[in-house]
């Protein structure tokens, strides 16, 4: 009974049915996920104000690049996984599972050092405003220090993803969202330690929920897949090989869009000394984030079901799941379409009470209006070519959107032609189309079919 609960088959069954209840746990994971850090700018936007609510938003992006850069060989471990299991190779689950536990956790250790150690270098490079800059330090060393319990956390929820699981991340992180929360309101509104509490909130929050998922997981290890035994954590040649070659690409794809944030955040800030436009780009971000990690939850639930499948043979099925993906993110992007419209400025006054912030968020949300068909495509072709485990092209697309096009329009439109604030938003939010296009021409073209599968060399 607890194998069929840590486990699911793709293979067969209602597609719609399926991806529906699947997806949900990992939308409201996402949720939370996102309100994690959410919660740390709205209650120091109150507490701090608006230098505060600068310097989260402006190291946030540092220790995300670093995570996202985890989460991509994290991703790559899911792709084995979910592959693994749709061609019935359970025993060689375990030896995956030990050979990403090790890589993940070597890296976050790595990127706590690194961050730590180039601290100056990095806030200088970003342009930080003076009035944020000291507590922008407090908040990236404090988060940087506990990277390898973020990292930790979304190697747990990879694995389970790739299983089938959408239920346990979504207890997981709920544990780190309620602790979050309290000690937020704990540690900087009632003690007063400002930005640097709410960073130890967020790193002790993190913490308890990584080791909670390793005990749960400990005392359900039959039925998870793996034994915990020391011997189990060695990496293997074989998987850590592929594990990097599929991975290098994802990580660095995941990256990209980070990066390419860091490159607008700095731009924003070359022509900003009050932290203003800082503060409403890094709240805008922060709202869109939100309501583009919702409609990813339909991404990461079609993910596994697409490996499953194609590793199977079962071709029709994959481009299924990828249609009525394509349907319920439609759904959803109209949602938060109106949502934006009726409710924009109201957004961002959870931020901030700054009445500057306030008028300048109409100029956001004007521009970024533009990428929400944009992520739609997304939704079902990314979570195609990430399932099938093609990271080459993944990456390419990334880099297309990441780098060429999100900081390229960003610096033609807000510098070359002017436009300010609003262009550098308005590149921003048209990128993610050099990601969208190419990806459903892709698909269509039906090429693909023709790859040879991960799990035929698992």
């Amino acid at each position: 009974m607890q194998e069929k609960k840590l486990s699911k088959n793709f293979t067969r069954g209602s597609i719609p049915k399926q991806l529906f209840w699947f997806m949900l746990p990992f939308m409201a994971s996402n949720a939370l996920q996102v309100l994690y850090s959410t919660v740390d700018m709205i209650i120091v936007g109150k507490y701090v104000g608006t230098p505060g609510l600068s310097a989260v938003s402006q190291s946030s992006l540092i220790v995300n690049f670093a995570t996202m850069v985890c989460l991509g060989f994290s991703n790559a471990g899911q792709v084995l996984v979910s592959q693994a299991l749709g061609a019935s190779k359970r025993r060689e689950i375990n030896d995956i599972i030990g050979t990403l536990f090790t890589i993940i956790l070597a890296m976050g250790a790595v990127f706590s050092v690194v961050i730590i150690a180039l601290q100056t270098p990095i806030m200088k490079l970003m342009n930080i405003p003076k009035a944020s800059y000291d507590m922008s330090i407090d908040y990236l060393v404090i988060c940087g220090a506990g990277l390898i319990f973020t990292a930790g956390y979304n190697m747990v929820a990879a694995v389970l993803r790739g299983m089938g699981d959408s239920k346990r991340p979504f207890l997981f992180i709920g544990i780190a969202s309620v602790i979050n929360l309290v000690l937020d309101l704990l540690f900087t509104g009632l003690w007063g330690w400002g930005v640097a509490g709410a960073a130890w909130a967020t790193i002790i929050g993190q913490a308890v929920s990584f080791l909670f998922s390793l005990w749960y997981l400990y005392r359900h290890k039959e039925s998870f897949g793996f034994d915990f035994r020391l011997r189990s954590l060695r990496p293997q040649k074989k998987y850590t090989r592929m594990i990097f070659s599929l991975g290098t690409p994802m990580a660095i794809q995941s990256g990209c869009i980070n990066l390419s944030m860091l490159f607008v955040n700095s731009m924003v800030n070359a022509i900003d000394s009050t932290a203003v436009a800082s503060a409403t780009f890094g709240a805008g971000v922060k709202i869109d984030d939100i309501i583009n990690k919702i409609s990813q939850g339909i991404q990461h639930a079609a993910m596994p079901m697409i490996s499953q499948n194609i590793a199977a043979g079962e071709n029709r099925r994959s481009k299924q799941v990828v249609y009525y993906a394509w349907i319920y993110a439609a759904v959803l992007t109209v949602v938060f379409m109106l949502a934006y419209i009726l409710f924009g400025k109201e957004l961002f006054m959870l931020f901030s009470d700054d009445p500057a912030v306030h008028e300048l968020s109409g100029t956001f949300i004007s521009a970024i209006m533009w990428m929400f068909p944009a992520f739609t495509v997304i939704r079902g072709t990314h979570a195609f070519i990430q399932g099938i485990g093609n990271a080459k092209l993944g990456l390419v697309l990334s880099l297309l959107d990441g780098v060429v096009l999100r900081i390229g329009l960003s610096w033609l439109f807000g510098i070359v032609f002017g436009w300010g604030f609003y262009g550098f938003v308005l590149g921003y939010g048209l990128a993610p189309y050099g990601c969208s296009i190419p990806g459903l021409i892709y698909f269509l073209m039906g090429k693909w079919e023709k790859r040879r599968t991960l799990a035929e060399d698992i």
